[in-house]
């Protein structure tokens, strides 16, 4: 898998640019990027986009093998992330809500599989006291990026019918 993505990029090509309604070739191209192994997601991503009740829930508990568990290997770097986490000045309340969330995760299947996050989320100054992905991703050198450079480097087209 050479692109994991975050709740975030499903999330907000639902509710915006790529909504199912009016653009399904966008989640049709998703599909073929899961099953041809080109991209994919962890199964904690998977369960928080399952517990909302719309189509982005429906359509997640559709795809079982797009959502992969974690690993001996997920599980150590998981474990570098929050000593680095814990050992900064971060937000108490914000950096408690990382941890607890899939977002570390997620990084750490990136860093013990060489694979690109791909989030909506932005590098932020280091002087920042919130934890953000890119920043986490920058510091192990994992490589991120938004959904328009995933598109990109994927050479994605979409026509009109």
């Amino acid at each position: 898998m050479i692109y994991l993505l975050d709740a975030n990029t499903y999330i907000e090509a639902k509710n915006s640019y790529y909504s199912m309604d009016f653009c399904p070739a966008y989640w049709s191209w998703l599909d073929h990027q899961f099953a041809t192994g080109i991209a994919g997601s962890i199964d904690m991503i998977g369960r928080e986009l399952k517990d909302g009740n719309d189509e982005l829930a429906e359509w997640v508990k559709a795809r079982k093998g797009q959502f992969i568990a974690n690993d001996d290997a997920t599980q150590t770097a998981f474990m570098q992330i929050i000593e680095y986490v814990m050992a900064q000045n971060f937000n108490p309340a914000n950096r408690d809500n990382f941890l607890a969330k899939a977002d570390p995760w997620l990084i750490a299947k990136a860093m013990s599989s060489g694979a690109i996050v791909v989030t909506h989320e932005s590098l932020v100054s280091d002087a920042t006291k919130k934890v953000k992905v890119p920043n986490i991703c920058k510091q192990f050198g994992v490589q991120c990026i938004n959904t328009f450079e995933f598109l990109r480097q994927t050479k994605a087209k979409f026509g009109l019918i």
